[in-house]
């Protein structure tokens, strides 16, 4: 007996069309809409998702300024950086880095869910933060919209001139319909045909 090995399917660059998707922060809590970027960047809700290619797509964010923390997170949670000199240790509360920069806190937040290496790097530069509501991918966003809805209509296309025969049910078919008989038509067991 022949062994049957499953064979995963490794995506190619040229089988990855990549997207655009706009994402509003306002009122999200800043992990979990963290979570969510960092799988859209890596392409993990796509089925053809393979680790050492790039898959994913990429992810404009809205409202970066109005994102949402839990508990005391706005003065406890620091961010460190160094100089690089003695004593060059330098703090931030998130509070501070949101009235500044809106924008770092889920740069940050993102990177750290992303792979450390050069593939990981090149999925954080295709995140665009923003602290208000405009952006300025309106072209790549609806050139995204209309593939879609392009691929939408062939769908649709193509189901409307499948064959005929195909589609249909086993109960519709005439052939399988006359060989079958309900219960009704059977003679009771006591009973004899009336031939």
């Amino acid at each position: 007996m022949a062994i049957k090995h499953n064979r995963t399917h490794t995506a190619r660059r040229a089988d990855v069309t990549s997207e655009w998707k706009v994402v509003d922060a306002a009122g999200k809590p800043l992990g979990r809409l963290a979570s969510e970027i960092a799988r859209v960047l890596q392409g993990k809700h796509k089925p053809i998702y393979t680790p050492n290619i790039l898959t994913g797509d990429y992810v404009i964010v809205l409202n970066a300024s109005q994102v949402a923390v839990t508990g005391k997170k706005l003065e406890q949670k620091k961010y460190y950086r160094h100089s690089g000199y003695p004593g060059g240790l330098r703090t931030t509360t998130l509070q501070r880095l949101l009235d500044r920069h809106p924008e770092r806190a889920i740069q940050h937040a993102v990177k750290g869910m992303l792979p450390k290496n050069t593939l990981g790097r090149h999925m954080l530069r295709r995140m665009k933060v923003y602290s208000g509501s405009e952006h300025p991918h309106q072209a790549q966003v609806t050139a995204t919209e209309r593939r879609q809805a392009l691929l939408v209509a062939e769908e649709s296309i193509e189901e409307a001139t499948a064959k005929p025969g195909r589609s249909r049910d086993r109960n519709d078919d005439p052939e399988s319909a006359a060989t079958t008989t309900s219960v009704e038509e059977k003679p009771a067991a006591g009973e004899e045909s009336e031939e």
